[in-house]
């Protein structure tokens, strides 16, 4: 089973945040990546329209490619899905939820922050989250309406990115918060314009280095670690444009990216 890629999937280029780590942690795996930009955004569906993209992502995975693990590279999808989406499968699926445990361990202040999609942001995983791991801890929650698309289309520095991280911060600007958590896995690729906004006396932190090594001990755990020597190949897919996908993403990874187009 070791030498079989890992499946990686978000509805859009955000999970190539956590792909970005994967790679760093785990140079030798393969990987494939889907893209699932035909039903993006995620951040605006129900939960039974989430568990039924993922159960479709899932069978596409390993019915075409014979994964030996899934990640879902998406906060909102493992906020609704995840725990549906394990039933009676055998492999491991690592999920992704936004980083409140760290922040509210590092925080100084007392006063962290949460920038995710509205559906993560009003997610029963979420409020359990700052439930468990918040208690004297004050949580600006905010739920940031079209920033994942803003995202998708790569203009990272344009004025439309701009109003609405302003919009949002405003909100974060002149309070306590020390600790902004980024619970969307496209909101990684937004640091540069955060920090413009919010300076350096808050910190950003995100899951993606701690989903990468949660797969690489599981990979351990479950003795698959690829143990080939050379560098690992990884294949992009979208259910949406090909074009327009290895074009956002190939800015995003500062490499030249070919995405296919699958139908699932």
């Amino acid at each position: 089973m070791g030498k079989q890629p890992i499946g990686v999937f978000d509805s859009g280029v955000g999970g190539l945040s956590v792909l970005k780590e994967l790679h760093k942690i785990l140079p030798n795996e393969d990987f494939i990546f889907l893209a699932d930009q035909l039903y993006v955004p995620y951040g605006e569906k129900t939960k039974k329209e989430l568990i039924n993209l993922g159960h479709r992502v899932v069978d596409y995975f390993i019915k075409k490619h014979d994964v030996k693990m899934v990640v879902v590279a998406c906060n909102t999808s493992t906020c609704y899905s995840i725990d549906a989406l394990r039933q009676g499968l055998t492999l491991s699926i690592v999920g992704t939820v936004p980083a409140i445990k760290p922040a509210s361990e590092r925080t100084k202040t007392g006063t962290i922050g949460i920038i995710s999609t509205p559906a993560t942001s009003k997610s029963p995983a979420v409020k359990n989250l700052i439930r468990d791991y918040c208690k004297g801890v004050k949580v600006i929650n905010i739920g940031c309406k079209n920033l994942e698309n803003a995202v998708e289309n790569g203009n990272l520095n344009d004025n439309k990115v701009k109003k609405l991280l302003k919009k949002y911060l405003e909100k974060i600007k002149n309070t306590d918060v020390d600790y902004l958590v980024l619970g969307c896995t496209h909101y990684p690729f937004l640091k540069e314009p955060i920090r413009k906004i919010l300076g350096s006396k808050v910190k950003l932190i995100d899951g993606g280095t701690a989903i990468a090594k949660r797969t690489a001990s599981l990979l351990k755990t479950h003795k698959i670690i690829n143990k080939n020597k050379n560098k690992g190949r990884t294949q992009y897919f979208t259910t949406g444009n090909p074009k327009k996908f290895s074009k956002v993403a190939g800015k995003l990874l500062n490499t030249k990216i070919l995405a296919n187009r699958v139908k699932i």
